[in-house]
C-alpha cells in the first residue's frame, strides 16, 4: 500500500484531454495517489491513477456527489480539485460535502458567470468593461446603443472564446446576437448574453496561485488572437522575466480578491488599454492550451502540483528554478474544409519540445461561425528560447516544416485544396 496522500481529481474525458491536460495528471501523480472521476472509462489516464469512478455527466451534482462519497469511503481523501471549467462549481460543492478544503461554491459560481464577475469588479473598483446582460435581440440592440459601438457579445457562462464576437455596426448585430445566443443556451450557470464595451489593446493572461487568501502572481502569458470579429486564440508565450509582470500583478490580485477566491490556481484574462490593465474575466482553474506547461518550462513552477497541494491544504512550492521562455502555436486551417494531408518533416531540435495533432486526414474542420476551436483546431507545437521572441521565432521555423492541406467545403469558390497554417 502507498503511504502517499490521496487526492481526488475530477476531469473531462473528451478527445482533447490527453493532449492538453495529460501533463497535469502526470505532474500530480509524481507526488500523490490520484483517484479520478471522469465521464468515460479511463485509457491514457491508467498509468497515473489508483482508482476511478465513471460519471457520465460530472455536472450532475447528485451523481458526482455519490461518486465522491464512494471514493471517500474507500480512501482517506486529502483533497479534491479540477482543472475542467465546467466542473468548477460541482467540485467545490463536492469538496464542501466531504469536508475538504475549497474556495466557496458561490465564489466559483461568480467566476463562471461573467455578468456576476463584472458586478463584483465594479463594486470593488477593479478596472473592467462596461457590460449589460440581455436575453433578447431587442435588449441587445438597446444595450449596444447605450454602450456604443464597437461592442462584444458573449455568453455569460461559457469558455474558450466560444460564442464571443465583435460587432462594429448596428447592421451586424442581429446575426452576431444569434451566434452568441446559440452558445449561451449551453451555459450551466447562466444562459444570458452579455453586451460589453470592446477593450482595444493587446490581450494577456496572468497565472496566479492563491493559498489561504494570499495571492502570488506567477507569470504573464502574452496572446495572439484571430482577426475580428472572432477571438480564437492562436498562440501564447510565457517569459519568466516579462516586464509586464509588475504592470498586471496588482489588477490580477484585485480581481481575485473582488471575487472572493481564497484558494487555488487562477487564470486571469485582461487587455491592456492605453497600457493599463482592464479585466476580461477570471477562470478559477489552471489555464488551458498548455499554458501551465509553458509556465513550468519558463519558470520551473509546477501549477498542477500547486493546485493539488492547495486542495489538500498544503502550502505550494512557488520557488522559480528557471528563467527562460516558452511558446505554443495552435494550428488552425485558414478555411473550413476536409483535412487531406498532415505531417511534420522537419528536424527535432532540443528547443522543439512537443508536436501534437488532434486531427487525422479525412476529418472535417469547421471554423467560426459554423464551428469553434473544438471543431477547427488541428493541433499545436511548443518551443522554448532565451526570450519570448526567440521561442516564437523558433515556433515559426518549426511551422515551416509542417505539411497541412485542406480541401475547402465550397470547392466552387476555390481553385485548389491546398491551405496554409495559422
Amino acid at each position: 500500500m502507498s503511504d502517499r496522500p490521496v487526492v481526488l481529481a475530477v476531469a473531462a474525458a473528451d478527445m482533447e484531454a490527453e493532449a492538453y491536460r495529460g501533463y497535469c495528471l502526470e505532474s500530480v501523480a509524481a507526488a500523490y495517489d490520484i483517484v479520478l472521476i471522469t465521464s468515460e472509462e479511463p485509457s491514457w489516464e491508467v498509468p497515473f491513477i489508483r482508482d476511478c469512478v465513471v460519471v457520465p455527466d460530472p455536472t450532475d451534482q447528485a451523481a458526482l456527489s455519490a461518486a465522491g462519497r464512494a471514493l471517500a469511503d474507500r480512501y482517506d481523501l486529502a483533497g479534491v480539485f479540477t482543472w475542467t471549467e465546467w466542473y468548477l462549481v460541482p467540485v467545490a460543492r463536492l469538496a464542501r460535502q466531504l469536508g475538504l478544503p475549497t474556495t466557496a461554491p458561490e465564489v466559483m459560481q461568480a467566476c463562471r458567470n461573467k455578468g456576476t464577475a463584472r458586478s463584483l469588479f465594479a463594486r470593488h473598483g477593479v478596472p473592467s468593461a462596461a457590460s449589460l446582460s440581455v436575453r433578447t435581440r431587442q435588449e441587445a440592440q438597446a444595450a449596444a446603443e447605450r454602450i456604443g459601438y464597437p461592442i462584444v457579445l458573449k455568453p455569460a457562462a461559457h469558455a474558450a472564446s466560444i460564442g464571443v464576437i465583435r460587432v462594429d455596426t448596428p447592421e451586424q448585430l442581429p446575426a452576431a446576437y444569434e451566434f452568441a445566443a446559440g452558445a449561451a443556451v449551453l451555459g450551466t450557470e447562466s444562459t444570458s448574453v452579455l453586451v460589453e464595451e470592446y477593450l482595444d489593446g493587446p490581450e494577456v493572461s496572468v497565472e496566479c496561485v492563491t493559498y489561504q487568501g494570499e495571492t502570488t502572481v506567477i507569470a504573464v502569458t502574452r496572446k495572439t488572437v484571430s482577426t475580428p470579429p472572432y477571438f480564437e486564440e492562436l498562440a501564447h508565450s510565457v517569459d519568466a522575466s516579462d516586464p509586464l509582470l509588475g504592470v498586471v500583478a496588482p489588477a490580477a490580485r484585485a480581481a481575485i480578491g473582488a471575487l472572493g477566491i481564497t484558494d487555488g490556481v487562477s487564470h486571469v484574462e485582461m487587455r491592456l488599454v492605453d497600457g493599463r490593465p482592464r479585466l476580461v474575466e477570471v477562470n478559477g482553474r489552471i489555464a488551458g492550451d498548455m499554458i501551465g506547461h509553458l509556465v513550468r518550462l519558463a519558470t520551473g513552477i509546477d501549477l498542477p502540483r500547486a493546485a493539488a497541494d492547495i486542495a489538500c491544504d498544503r502550502a505550494p512550492d512557488l520557488t522559480p528554478t528557471r528563467c527562460s521562455a516558452a511558446a505554443i502555436h495552435l494550428i488552425y486551417p485558414e478555411t473550413s474544409g476536409t483535412l487531406t494531408a498532415l505531417h511534420f518533416d522537419g528536424p527535432r531540435p532540443p528547443w522543439l519540445k512537443r508536436i501534437s495533432f488532434q486531427r487525422s486526414v479525412g476529418d472535417r474542420l469547421l471554423l467560426p461561425p459554423e464551428g469553434d476551436m473544438f471543431s477547427a483546431r488541428i493541433g499545436f507545437l511548443i518551443t522554448t528560447g532565451a526570450s519570448a521572441d526567440d521561442a516564437r521565432r523558433r515556433g515559426q521555423e518549426a511551422l515551416g516544416a509542417l505539411t497541412l492541406d485542406v480541401a475547402p467545403h465550397n470547392r466552387a469558390d476555390q481553385d485548389t485544396g491546398a491551405d496554409s497554417v495559422v
